[in-house]
């Protein structure tokens, strides 16, 4: 269950019995079915860059995607959405936060 004030949520690629999701591409594939939910709303060309909202990532070499609460504010069957693709798949979820990278001097 994820909670209602998570500042972000981790869709990992691991299992919930321990083994690497796949195909490989799959957090890509989940951020660019999102693409178009984004602030503002759906834009010309938006199908070409992932939304702010659901982005994907790595952590700890693990595929994740990284999704925003102002996801599930703007536009709620889109949040169900990626939720439920985590537990149809069985995938782990995490609350969280992304830091941002530090700047090398």
């Amino acid at each position: 269950m994820v909670s209602p004030f998570a500042q972000e949520v981790f869709i990992l690629g691991i299992t919930l019995d321990g083994k690497t999701f796949r195909p490989s591409d799959w957090a890509e594939r989940l951020a660019g079915v999102m693409s178009s939910f984004r602030p503002g709303g759906s834009q010309p060309g938006s199908h070409l860059s992932y939304s702010p909202w659901c982005t994907p990532n790595a952590v700890n070499g693990v595929k994740c995607v990284v999704v925003h609460p102002d996801l599930r504010n703007a536009e709620p069957m889109a949040w169900d959405f990626c939720l439920n693709f985590a537990r149809d798949n069985n995938l782990q979820v995490v609350d969280a936060c992304s830091l941002p990278v530090p700047k090398r001097p």
